[in-house]
């Protein structure tokens, strides 16, 4: 009986023992550490919110930005206090640095240029922000989400099929791309004066084919399918990640939702293992490797003694077709909207295109003598950049500046403000000035170089030379043929859902160009 006592004293006491560690290692990550940490922080003169158990100001972030997108804005409104409206009004409090908390995280916001420059350019110190939502990283992973040997061996093997010598070979299929979504403007036109169209689906389309074609080639109409079902996706992931936070486990459960989501992943997955194989079969026999982005990814891999697995490089392909096809449509859109507001440098852009490629396919070589059209993409990049900001994360004691930053700090750098900043770009930061690029990036920025539409640093987006060169030639081909202006039922409303896009579509009234 003595035994027996003993071992269930011992077994409460061992039960006590661990509902104490767990107790007590849930109150450290809930109030201990982030006490600390913002102690830490105010001790150095850095400025921020308090700390609200648990939740932080995530709360206050998700209803700021809830009210932001229920009300379109006037189209010379700023458009910070929409796009990122809890950031916007701690600036106004804290200044251009300052901390605030996504729950027990202490995030710090920075929008002094070196210091921006020097985050990005820092890419050990400063890491990517891990996801830990398992349904964020269905949506993509690849390039964009790994560190270290991973990243170093992933960006050796796919820079190849972004080198500038490789796109001649890709301008055709974006050609292609552009003559069907224009003939099918044409038709809309018909014998029409104007016609008013919702634009942006149908750019979304164009590079959505871009990409299918210029990553599969021959194996195009596969790849479109597979994008289909990517698109359908991403729809269904961003319904369940905008609206509601993530509990774990959830991902698992036998949900409708969740049983589509698990059927696309694997078809998704499935359909580009298949033409990867038939593209590895066709190498080993000896025949010649396809000029698209697959073909010389495959190429690139084979090279390589580290090579990436199967499963690496379906991933990459995801990737391809989620950052292209988002960056390059959204950066065509704007591009519409401000040249449909302010129709002198619509038509400057057209009388350069007339001169240079006439009525022609606009050709490689005469894109670099676009330099109005260059101007135009530039500024619009600045207004309405891809993404509204860039996070990366501390993992260890970390300098910055004059500050120390502790290990698992989160930092930002709010893209879009920099790129709206007074003090870089003047009072007229506000209007459209393609102007201001006329000497280059580094003279629109006073030296201070500010500008990010791509990143910044080693981690600077791989396919930025790509996505320039595609929004060329399309704006080139839609410039030779249609004229366009906003139209009354146009609702200005940028928002940001991953990229930077408008809420309620872009509607223009278009007409043809007179030969």
């Amino acid at each position: 009986m003595e035994i027996m006592s003993l071992y269930k004293w011992v077994a409460s006491s061992c039960g006590g023992a661990m509902v104490m560690v767990v107790a007590w290692s849930l109150l450290k990550w809930v109030w201990v550490q982030p006490r600390r940490l913002e102690r830490h922080l105010r001790l150095q003169g850095i400025n921020g919110t308090s700390y609200k158990l648990l939740f932080g100001d995530t709360k206050e972030m998700k209803q700021m930005a809830k009210e932001a997108n229920q009300k379109p804005i006037n189209i010379h409104d700023d458009i910070i206090p929409r796009l990122l409206p809890f950031v916007y009004k701690a600036t106004k409090t804290y200044g251009k640095m300052f901390f605030a908390w996504f729950g027990p995280t202490p995030v710090m916001h920075v929008l002094d240029p070196a210091l921006a420059k020097d985050i990005l350019s820092r890419i050990n110190d400063f890491q990517k922000l891990r996801r830990t939502n398992p349904y964020v990283k269905l949506l993509f992973q690849g390039l964009i989400d790994y560190e270290g040997d991973k990243w170093f061996k992933h960006r050796k093997i796919i820079n190849p099929a972004f080198h500038a010598h490789k796109f001649k070979y890709m301008a055709p299929a974006i050609h292609l791309s552009c003559n069907e979504m224009i003939e099918k403007w044409r038709k809309l036109l018909g014998c029409k004066h104007s016609y008013e169209l919702d634009v942006f689906p149908f750019l979304q389309t164009l590079t959505s084919d871009v990409i299918s074609r210029t990553a599969f080639g021959s194996n195009y109409e596969e790849g479109r399918k597979i994008f289909d079902h990517q698109k359908e996706l991403i729809t269904l992931l961003l319904e369940i990640t905008r609206h509601s936070i993530y509990i774990p486990g959830s991902r698992f459960l036998p949900t409708k939702k969740n049983k589509r989501i698990n059927k696309i992943d694997q078809q998704v997955k499935g359909s580009i293992r298949d033409i990867i194989n038939k593209r590895l079969m066709a190498m080993k026999c000896g025949e010649a490797s396809q000029h698209d982005l697959l073909g010389i990814l495959l190429e690139s891999n084979q090279n390589e003694s580290q090579q990436m697995s199967i499963e690496d490089v379906i991933e990459e392909c995801k990737l391809f077709y989620f950052a292209g096809q988002e960056t390059t449509s959204n950066l065509l859109v704007w591009s519409m909207i401000l040249l449909s507001q302010h129709q002198f440098w619509q038509q400057q852009a057209r009388d350069e295109v007339f001169s240079v490629f006439g009525r022609n396919k606009p050709d490689i070589d005469g894109l670099s003598q676009l330099k109005t059209v260059t101007m135009i993409l530039h500024e619009v990049l600045r207004i309405y950049p891809a993404v509204s900001s860039l996070y990366r994360l501390t993992n260890e004691e970390t300098k910055l500046g004059k500050m120390t930053l502790p290990s698992e700090t989160a930092v930002t750098v709010p893209v879009v403000l920099l790129h709206h900043d007074h003090e870089t770009w003047g009072n007229d930061v506000r209007d459209f000035k393609p102007e201001r690029f006329s000497n280059g990036v580094l003279k629109a920025t006073k030296g201070q170089m500010s500008y990010f539409p791509f990143g910044w640093g080693p981690r600077i987006c791989i396919g930025q030379n790509f996505a320039m060169m595609e929004a060329k030639i399309a704006l080139t081909m839609i410039l030779e043929h249609f004229s366009f202006e906003l139209s009354p039922s146009y609702v200005h409303a940028p928002q940001s859902i991953i990229t930077v896009q408008p809420q309620f579509g872009a509607h223009l009234i278009i007409k043809q160009v007179e030969p």
